[in-house]
């Protein structure tokens, strides 16, 4: 009984990595892009996420409590899950301990970014607008923060990927499981493309 329970949570853990945490990133990075091209453009698209119908309900209910769910199961993964070199190999354990290392880096990041956005627009303390992510991000200790934490994200976000197609049972071939690295990387590499860009508009304005 314990062994089913313990598979059914890690196969809900790996899904809701994917959705709808997955998802919510892909889409926020995107939205936040609008600031490459100006800050109108970012303001609007901003705006318009803000003023979603029952916007408080989708984020609790779609993003933060399934976030914490997933991350309050990974800590638990973090210090129970062992390595497999003889069915996965050198390759796939660098992976496994990049995705321990990065989810914790993740959720700290999370922590942070929601405290200085979120709660203090929240308490009106902020306005959601261009000039409050560029007001973070021109301090320089708080761009590398950010570029380590975006990467952090889209790294564990897109190995995720990979560990989902696997546990879900669409990737059970080597072939698959190949094809699926080359696929996910290429994920991770466009994302990461998406943060980064944005950051470096925010903080350089270029």
């Amino acid at each position: 009984m314990a062994e089913h329970r313990e598979f059914f949570y890690r196969r809900l853990h790996s899904l809701l990595g994917v959705v709808p945490i997955g998802i919510f990133l892909v889409q926020h990075l995107v939205v936040n892009h609008f600031a490459v091209y100006g800050e109108e453009s970012f303001n609007n698209a901003a705006g318009f996420m803000a003023g979603l119908p029952f916007v408080l309900l989708l984020e609790t209910f779609v993003i933060y409590l399934p976030i914490l769910f997933h991350a309050i199961l990974g800590v638990y993964i973090v210090f129970v899950a062992r390595n497999n070199m003889k069915n996965y190999g050198y390759f796939r354990n660098w992976m496994f301990y990049l995705q321990r290392i990065t989810g914790v880096i993740t959720l700290v990041f999370i922590a942070w970014h929601v405290w200085e956005t979120r709660v203090q627009i929240g308490l009106g303390n902020v306005e959601l607008n261009y000039s409050l992510m560029e007001g973070i991000l021109t301090n320089p200790f708080m761009f590398w923060f950010y570029v380590i934490g975006v990467i952090s994200a889209t790294f564990h976000f897109a190995n995720g990927l990979w560990s989902f197609l696997l546990t879900w049972g669409f990737t059970q071939s080597p072939k698959s499981q190949k094809i699926a690295t080359y696929a996910t990387l290429l994920i991770f590499l466009a994302i990461s493309y998406l943060g980064i860009r944005t950051l470096i508009q925010f903080a350089y304005g270029a």
